[in-house]
């Protein structure tokens, strides 16, 4: 069986090295520890900014570059395990974050102070480096390893959630823009606001909604509540109750809710019936 593209780091010139003997490749190679520094980097299957991306990786997140040429980086996310391309400015040196943005969109500032243009933004789950704090006419700030600050109220340390319930947190990004491969504040799919929502109240998920497809129980389509997972094919809604579907789609291009029944009425022309039903435990 041929080994997932999307989860495997080989190609017929190079692999990595934790392949060997599963792949055919001229060099295997263990890779270097980065970490990525942009607020959003797309990751792609070829290195080619005209492709469409497969996923997002956040800023702080850490990644083992197995190649650079021609300004991209071949790498693979220790978070949930992707392979791809991206651009290689938008990574630098491994770092070891100390707080998560819990905010659904957060700004980055010059120092502690908001009425400063800030410098950029942040997505939930992004993570960063706190070196110190301050606080301007009561706001409070982290101070950043960079120079930069941020609002801290919008930070945890990492290793505490934001809340137990992880369909409380994918509320948050309703009516965020729905965008395909996107898993970040600023625009996301399907997949990505589960996975994200979970990463966030501490559960680890795959990022496609196949693979998503096989985590936790199975249940029947009558046994629906709050926190189930209803999958399509090629895609993947949370169950915000009995009755209603919370779901990043293409239909209002936004992270919505939806009455279930009318859903599958709506999305079954196009993708037929749901293809499962898993309770997340």
């Amino acid at each position: 069986m041929e080994l997932d593209r999307r989860l495997n780091a080989f190609r017929p010139d190079l692999a990595a090295e934790v392949l060997k003997g599963q792949v055919e490749a001229a060099r295997f190679v263990k890779g270097e520890p980065a970490s990525v520094v942009a607020s959003v980097a797309a990751l792609r299957p070829f290195p080619d900014l005209g492709r469409g991306i497969d996923t997002e990786l956040l800023r702080g997140e850490n990644v083992r570059v197995f190649d650079r040429a021609n300004g991209f980086a071949w790498v693979q996310a220790d978070g949930d395990g992707y392979v791809g391309y991206l651009p290689e400015e938008m990574i630098g040196p491994a770092v070891e974050p100390t707080h998560r943005i819990t905010a659904a969109r957060t700004f980055l500032y010059p120092g502690a102070e908001l009425r400063k243009p800030p410098l950029g933004a942040l997505s939930m789950g992004s993570l960063v480096t706190v070196i110190g704090d301050a606080e301007t006419r009561g706001t409070r700030y982290f101070l950043l390893e960079n120079g930069e600050a941020v609002i801290a109220a919008h930070c945890l340390p990492i290793g505490e959630t934001i809340a137990d319930d992880y369909v409380s947190v994918a509320t948050r990004f309703i009516e965020t823009p729905y965008l395909w491969g996107g898993r970040s504040g600023f625009g996301i799919d399907c997949s990505g606001l589960a996975q994200l929502a979970l990463m966030m109240v501490g559960k680890k998920a795959p990022r496609d909604s196949d693979m998503q497809a096989s985590i936790g129980d199975e249940i029947g389509r009558d046994e629906l509540r709050r926190g189930d997972l209803v999958f399509w094919k090629g895609h993947v809604g949370i169950m915000e109750d009995e009755e209603t579907l919370l779901h990043a789609n293409g239909h209002t291009m936004t992270v919505a809710r939806e009455n279930f029944e009318a859903a599958v009425k709506r999305i079954g022309w196009l993708y037929e019936q749901p293809t499962g039903y898993r309770r997340i435990v």
